[in-house]
């Protein structure tokens, strides 16, 4: 059996089974991103729910393993070299079983570097932009009466749902008929701009027909309808 008592984090979420991947998220769109593809990938792996409302992520022992204090992160028992090893940061996790697995990324090389700089731009653009346009439009931002920020937001935000349109005109998924980590790293976020953020009509998203029925489709999938879920609140 793997020994994980390195791992300070295992004190307060103590792995009931050790020989599997260790999960430490909660479902935010980062956090989902790494529940969809362990689920697309079909690697049994054990669940902790990180309860960021009670700043549980700022706890010694998350910090142990990400000392920026943000989910998702990951222990993996079987890492290289059969050493187990400690992930943070969701697009680095999706590279990292991306690639253990050898799925859901593209094995021509030329391919496989198109579906990174896609990651990278839901990383530097989606999230941070999305997340703010959450923050001033529906969360404790709104309540700022200078609405500056939150138009400055929404109007990159609605450049940034133009650059997917553009990019899924006549492609199912981004990189053409091949499902990736690209999409698996933008469907959670694109979900919450429109569902729990309300922005639907703030950033006119109906105007966006491509992104809308890639939307559909990705969330039609039972690996993905599963991996929003993931992991329960306790």
């Amino acid at each position: 059996m793997t020994d994980l008592s390195a791992f300070p984090i295992t004190r307060r979420w103590p792995a009931k089974q050790p020989d599997l991947l260790q999960l430490y998220s909660a479902t935010t769109p980062n956090g989902v991103k790494v529940s969809i593809l362990l689920e697309e990938l079909g690697l049994p792996y054990e669940a902790h729910y990180v309860d960021i409302g009670k700043d549980q992520s700022w706890t010694p022992e998350f910090l142990s393993l990400n000392p920026n204090g943000k989910i998702p992160a990951i222990i993996d028992p079987d890492g290289p070299g059969g050493k187990p090893l400690g992930l943070f940061e969701s697009g680095a996790i999706l590279l990292y079983l991306a690639e253990k697995t050898g799925k859901f990324i593209p094995a021509d090389p030329a391919r496989r570097y198109e579906t990174i700089q896609w990651v990278f731009f839901q990383m530097a653009g989606i999230g941070p932009m999305f997340g703010q346009v959450g923050f001033f439009h529906k969360f404790a931002g709104r309540e700022i009466a200078d609405k500056r920020p939150l138009e400055r937001y929404r109007v990159e935000s609605r450049r940034l749902i133009g650059v997917l349109e553009t990019r899924l005109a006549s492609r199912q998924w981004i990189m053409d008929d091949e499902y990736t980590i690209a999409d698996i790293s933008m469907l959670g976020w694109v979900r919450n701009l429109i569902g729990l953020y309300g922005a639907r009509e703030l950033v006119g998203f109906d105007d966006f027909g491509q992104v809308a029925a890639w939307l559909e489709r990705g969330l039609a999938r039972p690996a993905v309808q599963r991996g929003l879920a993931i992991p329960a609140k306790v």
